[in-house]
């Protein structure tokens, strides 16, 4: 699995106590003094879909297998980090290692847990942190330009497109502008990612609120999703503090705790989901009664790179697949009865997987 989301942020904004709600364990030190977090731990999660249950209940499942991704707590970073202030380069290194950013910014006050800015201004924290990934962006794509130049003066293939491409980037960069935020090509989108820049990874803010504030956010929270809007991503309001309570209750007493808060769900239920958009992710599924299963692929993919997530054979011997849409299968609540309706597909190597399709792959080896 190999779809990886990064958590970041300034030290003590509640990166690792956030890591700790999520992976369910307490393997990240959460404490309060900066850079507890050195080297980063990785935590895979299920992601919430009660589809799969659904599916499941019709099919008598003996076994559920939820689709999951991986978090990734990488330290504290601080203003300098590019010139490698803190533990500077190490963890600009950790983030390019990562398909996506959570962006987790303290949207709380707590006089007993301290700010290395010494005080609270989210908009100020999102600010260094995407100065620090511009600065970093702004070294690697002077280094990368260097070597292009050697191969543009040799005629090397697709050198020359690639440096015009990168000083483009470099002047966006240089006036302020994160490459995320810039209006690009499919084409130039995907020689973009080749550069593996950080401020061109998709990125999510999630605003750290009080246990009060947790419903409905608060003023320090709203201008973060202001800023969400302005540059077209997502944002999430969550509370580490109660997430942490949560993580340590059994199923029913979290039902009865997030009622007791006006909640219908759990923050972190909400931003694995935002996370799973946020990678540009879908799930379809493989439902019988030994288990019913959920698989990650990304968007626009084909029938045969969905039943090579399963089996890289199964992708080398493609024949067809056989399809139901989640919605029949739900209506006619058995794959013979969605057959008899004339509701079960043949699809072949063109077709593109849709969100929920419930596969039987047949393939040849």
């Amino acid at each position: 699995m190999g779809f990886k989301c990064g958590i970041v942020g300034l030290p003590n904004v509640g990166k690792s106590t956030l890591f700790n709600a999520l992976t369910e364990t307490a393997s990240a030190e959460a404490a309060n003094y900066p850079f507890c977090t050195i080297e980063p731990n990785t935590g895979i999660v299920s992601v919430p879909d009660k589809r799969l249950k659904l599916l499941s209940e019709l099919a008598q499942s003996k076994k559920i297998i939820p689709a999951q991704m991986q978090f990734v707590d990488i330290a504290g970073l601080v203003s300098g980090a590019s010139k490698g202030e803190g533990l500077g380069n190490k963890f600009l290194a950790h983030i390019r290692e990562v398909d996506a950013i959570l962006h987790v910014l303290r949207c709380f006050e707590d006089e007993d847990i301290t700010h290395v800015e010494t005080n609270i201004d989210p908009l100020r924290d999102a600010e260094i942190i995407e100065t620090e990934l511009m600065l970093a962006d702004i070294e690697s794509l002077d280094r990368q330009m260097q070597n292009l130049a050697k191969k543009v003066k040799a005629n090397e293939k697709d050198a020359k497109t690639d440096l015009v491409l990168m000083e483009e980037l470099y002047s966006m960069l240089s006036d302020g502008k994160s490459i995320r935020l810039g209006n690009f090509s499919e084409e130039k989108y995907k020689r973009i990612k080749n550069f593996n820049l950080l401020s061109s990874k998709p990125i999510l803010y999630v605003c750290n609120v009080s246990e009060a504030d947790a419903a409905s956010g608060n003023n320090l929270s709203n201008t973060i999703l202001e800023k969400a809007i302005k540059e077209k991503c997502d944002a999430v309001i969550i509370s580490g503090a109660i997430e942490s309570e949560i993580a340590l209750l059994h199923n029913d007493e979290k039902n009865e705790f997030l009622k007791d808060l006006n909640l219908e769900e759990s923050g972190l239920a909400r931003l694995i989901r935002a996370g799973f958009g946020l990678l540009n992710l879908i799930t379809f599924f493989t439902i019988g009664p030994k288990e019913a299963r959920a698989w990650t692929l990304k968007d626009n993919s084909t029938a045969p790179e969905a039943a090579g997530v399963i089996h890289t054979d199964f992708q080398k011997g493609f024949i067809k697949a056989e399809t139901i849409s989640y919605n029949d299968y739900i209506k006619f609540e058995t794959e013979q009865a969605a057959k008899d309706a004339g509701r079960v597909r043949i699809e072949g190597s063109e077709y593109k997987v849709e969100d929920g399709d419930v596969f039987h792959f047949r393939f040849n080896v």
